[in-house]
């Protein structure tokens, strides 16, 4: 079984490593959330902001960290090594679980950290066609 628990050391909790990371790592944006990331040797750590701004109820700021704590836990091992801090923007408070899930994988994938699914269709990959082209057919003949 996969362990897929929250440690401490998965989390960005000091204020001075909230300030390195706002101050020198890469930003990404979307309307519901913001992404700032930092690189490091260390495994991927997830720090969350949700102001009063974004919902004046602890319950529903609560509710935000929540979603996207789980998320982060299962994508963890998918992860760059890095600390990712998110901030929660108001249009957040009105998003639906799903929503707020897809906006975070989005801003991963944005900014790297996190790979692009395998491009999905119809038409079969170039390596499974045959090497040859299939060999013209006789016509028809009726007897005449």
């Amino acid at each position: 079984m996969i362990d897929a628990r929250f440690p401490r050391s998965a989390r960005v909790r000091a204020r001075a490593d909230f300030d390195r990371i706002f101050r020198d790592g890469r930003r990404v944006a979307l309307p519901a959330l913001a992404l700032h990331w930092l690189g490091e040797p260390n495994p991927a750590r997830l720090g969350l902001a949700v102001s009063r701004k974004v919902d004046p109820h602890a319950v529903g700021r609560n509710r935000i960290k929540r979603i996207l704590r789980d998320h982060f836990r299962h994508l963890r091992p998918a992860l760059a090594a890095g600390a990712y801090v998110i901030v929660a923007r108001p249009p957040a408070a009105s998003a639906a679980p799903i929503a707020l899930r897809e906006a975070f994988t989005a801003l991963l994938r944005r900014a790297g950290a996190l790979p692009h699914p395998a491009a999905g269709g119809t038409m079969p990959a170039a390596d499974s066609r045959p090497a040859f082209p299939p060999s013209p057919v006789a016509p028809c003949s009726d007897g005449e």
